[in-house]
Parts: structure tokens; sequence; C-alpha cells
């Protein structure tokens, strides 16, 4: 009687692996071909590969939460995106000299308008980004326009409507009937209009600008989300910068860069300090300055608007640590050790004779070993077997060092943690150079 599982566990095998019929011409080798499919992952210890699997989840998770906030990642296209951005920033840049020769308005007159754009703009809850368009199409025409006093507001209340209609939701955009009551009717309905289209003409309906806002979001997205707290501590020290003429004629990159800058430092979290640019750093130095010598003068709008504990009570945290006389710590780089410069006077140097030569000195050949002027080079000769002459007895060369001339390494040199060890205090890292002591 035969055993049914085997003969089917045979069958199922000869199905899977078929015989292969012998080759007319011979044995043949049978030749793997190499597999088509991704190549072998190399494998990783348990610890290293949950450490990847839990950055990606922290990625994934910071992904997923900017986007319940209407914030779109694409990795993929980064770069070329930041690129496009800083064209167009060059493209739809003000001119503060064009601004000069204005005949009416002044810049003292500036805070006024962006203090009420700013409560116009927080009153309609229109998006970060339409403020500072608005502002930089204002710039643009007063650059190009005359534009006189009575005007100034009309200005500024188009193009808060053109920057609304090109950033916002349509339900969240201002009505002709609103902007009208909101100027006391001073200006009818059809001049908000006229000024729109007169507005356009003159920015030539360029309206793509990359925003201090549109910075800030690429910048506290990578390599690391930034706190909430350093962000909203930044967006109050941008618009800080729309009220003062200093400002304008920097990008808005930078202007992006340098308050976040200032956040970091003032939220005690690390700096990027190898992102960091020379215009980066006058941004900082200018708004460190003004908040330090004017935080009392700042708009109550603006102070306002971030002391709520939607955007972590930022201009309370600001306005407090600097009325406490705080300020911005400029961080320099630490100086990396450097190899000394090798002279020949050292006091280790090997006893040369009359005739070394300059290469033999200089920094780019080594020192050559020479024997002393009395040591002869004749093995036969009389001196070189004197009793009397005890120093050139041993066969092998031995280098004379001068014991009286012992050079100390400068501080610099050293590691850090000795040198905080070795002195009291280091007040500053590249203070004036330290002077060789000598022992003597």
């Amino acid at each position: 009687m035969k055993d049914i599982s085997t003969t089917s566990y045979r069958s199922s095998r000869n199905a899977a692996y078929p015989k292969r019929r012998p080759s007319p011409s011979g044995i043949s080798k049978h030749h793997k071909t190499p597999p088509l499919g991704p190549p072998p992952v190399t494998r990783r210890t348990p610890y290293s590969a949950k450490v990847v699997f839990l950055q990606q989840r922290q990625r994934q998770a910071q992904i997923a939460a900017l986007r319940k906030q209407g914030i779109f990642l694409e990795e993929e296209y980064r770069e070329d995106i930041r690129f496009y951005m800083h064209e167009m920033e060059r493209y739809t840049m003000s001119s503060s000299q064009s601004m000069d020769q204005q005949p009416e308005i002044r810049w003292h007159m500036r805070p006024c308008l962006v203090d009420f754009l700013v409560e116009i703009h927080f009153t309609f809850r229109l998006r970060p980004e339409t403020l500072y368009l608005t502002l930089n199409i204002v710039d643009r025409y007063v650059s190009r326009r005359i534009v006189y006093i009575k005007h100034y507001q009309l200005v500024g209340c188009a193009a808060l409507w053109i920057a609304a209609k090109f950033e916002d939701a349509k339900e969240r955009v201002p009505t002709v009937q609103e902007l009208a009551q909101i100027c006391r009717d001073t200006y009818d309905e059809s001049a908000f209009i006229q000024m729109e289209g007169h507005v356009l003409q003159t920015i030539q309906w360029t309206l793509g600008h990359p925003t201090a806002e549109a910075w800030l979001r690429l910048l506290c997205c990578a390599p690391s989300v930034e706190e909430e707290k350093v962000q909203h501590v930044a967006r109050f020290l941008m618009e800080i910068t729309l009220f003062y003429r200093e400002f304008i004629r920097y990008p808005p990159s930078s202007i992006a860069l340098g308050a976040l800058t200032l956040a970091l430092f003032l939220c005690g979290k690390p700096r990027r300090i190898f992102e960091e640019t020379e215009e980066c750093l006058e941004i900082v130095s200018y708004l460190d300055n003004r908040l330090a010598k004017h935080v009392n003068d700042l708009s109550e709008t603006l102070v306002k608007k971030y002391s709520y504990a939607f955007y972590s009570k930022a201009a309370t945290f600001v306005v407090q640590y600097y009325l406490q006389g705080g300020r911005f710590v400029r961080q320099s780089f630490m100086s990396l050790p450097m190899t000394p410069p090798r002279h020949s006077t050292s006091g280790a140097s090997t006893p040369m004779s009359a005739t070394t030569s300059v290469s033999d000195v200089s920094d780019d050949f080594p020192l050559t070993p020479t024997s002393p002027s009395s040591f002869s080079s004749d093995p036969f000769s009389s001196s070189c077997v004197s009793e009397d002459d005890k120093e050139n007895l041993p066969t092998t060369f031995e280098p004379i060092i001068n014991k009286q001339r012992t050079e100390v390494p400068p501080d610099h040199f050293l590691p850090h943690d000795f040198v905080a060890f070795g002195r009291p205090a280091l007040h500053h890292l590249n203070g004036s150079p330290r002077v060789i002591t000598l022992v003597s």
C-alpha cells in the first residue's frame, strides 16, 4: 500500500523543482544570474535600527503636525524652491533711496500706517504672509510714484486688499464697503477700485514676493522643527522690522534669519552659527539696539497682538527681557589649534654647520642633522678616538638639547578644559595673543 502523503510531497516537490534536461553537447554548468531586485540591505545592529526608526517616526509626526497647520513640505524640491525664492526677492525689492525723495511723506509717518494695517490684518484674521506682502506692495509703489499724505492711507488699504486676494481665502478678504467704513468714509468706494488698478500697473502685476514669513517657515522646518515659542518670538521680531527704515534694504531671507537668530538666543536655544551671515548679524544688531534703547516706544497694537497665549506671550517675554537689561551677545567662532611655525633658533634644534643651506632652514624641508665641527668624517683620524674628547665616543649620534631654554606651549594650543582648569577665569576665548614664557 502506497503512502499518499509521500507521493503528494514528491509530486509537489517535482513541480516546484523541475528536472533539467541534459544538454545535447555535453554537461553544461549552470550559471546563476544576479537577482534583479533591490540591492541587499546592510545589516544594522538592533540599537542603530531602533534609532533610525525613532527618527523617521519623529520626522513623520512633525510633518503631519505642520500639514494640519496648512504647511506642506516637499523635500525633493526644497533647493529648487529656495533658488527661485532668492531670485524673486531680488526682483521684488523696494528702494529706500527713492522713498527718501517723496515730497510730502516722511519716515516718521510710516509707523502710523503700519500700525493701522496691523490692526486691520489682526481684525480680519488674515494670514501672516498677507501683512508682509502688503508692506512690500506699498514700498514698491512709493518707490516709483509720488504719493501725497492724503492718499497714503488709501495706498495702504488698496495694497492690503490686493495681498488678501492673493494670499487668503475668499471669505476672509475684506470688502470695499468694509474698507471704506474702516477709513471712516474718507474715500469713496470707487477710489479703492481705482487705486487697486493703479498699484497693480505700477508694480507690473508682480505679486509673487517671497515674504519673511515664508522664509521663516522654511528655516523652522529644516533641519529640525523649532519650538512654537521660538517661532512666535521670531514673528514678533520680524513684524517690528516693518516699522523702521533701516530694515527696508535687507532681503526677507536675511530678516527671517536674523529674527530667528535673536529668538533662539532669547529663548536660550542653540543658535545656527554656521548659517549666520553678515547681513543677518547686522539685522540682529539693529533689533537689539532698538529694543534695548526704545523698548517702551514699540507699537501698542503689536505688543497687544503678541501678548496673547496663542502667540506664547512673545511680546511680554521680549519686553521683560530688555527691561531687565538683557542684551544680545555675539558668539565668536572658537579658533582651532594650529601647528606652530618652526623657527631655526628653537632650543631643541639640531646643531648645524656653517655650510647649512637656505633650504635646510626653511619650513618646506626638515632640518638636516649635521655632525659637530669637532667630529671628523675620517674614521682613521686620531681626533676621533681621542680619550679627552669623550663627547664623540658613542657610535650613535645624539642631538644636543639646550636644557636651559625650554618653550612652554601657548595656551591656545592646549585643550580648552586644561586651560579653564589652570586659569581662574577666561573672559575672552580669542583675546590678546599669549606671551611665550621661558623657564630659566
